[in-house]
């Protein structure tokens, strides 16, 4: 097995420090990068549930490579009602095969320097409490 690059760790440890009410765990993927899972995080007034857990892969080309796509809760409902948009479906992920709503978030103009791990997932939850 190969070892996560000290850029995966870096990122691991600005998340725990983003998220510090949470559990951040991760395990390698293998091939230099890892699977995390923060858990847990609000969702907002729109969803049936107050939280989910969070995950997805940083990838061995971090930072150079986007955080995408990132994982929720596989019961996530809306309040009123309606069906999700643009962006959810419902799938199986990570190395366990887990069931899971994929929200489909890429950053079409990545820019290593700023958009890390952390600031991806602030990222696509205030896009997921804005839905």
């Amino acid at each position: 097995m190969v070892a996560t690059t000290a850029a995966i760790e870096e990122a691991i440890g600005e998340l725990c420090a983003t998220f510090p009410n949470a559990a951040v765990t991760y395990e390698g993927d293998g091939v230099g990068g890892a699977w995390v899972m923060i858990d847990a995080v609000p969702l907002g007034s729109i969803y049936e549930q107050e939280s989910s857990w969070i995950a997805f892969q940083i990838t061995f080309p971090y930072p150079e490579a986007d955080v995408y796509p990132l994982f929720v809760r596989e019961d996530l409902r809306r309040k009123d009602g309606q069906p999700h948009g643009d962006g959810f479906q419902s799938v199986t992920w990570g190395p366990h095969g887990r069931p899971g709503t994929q929200l489909s978030r890429r950053s079409n103009r990545l820019n290593p320097a700023i958009d890390t791990a952390a600031t991806k997932v602030l990222k696509v939850l205030k896009w997921l409490t804005e839905q």
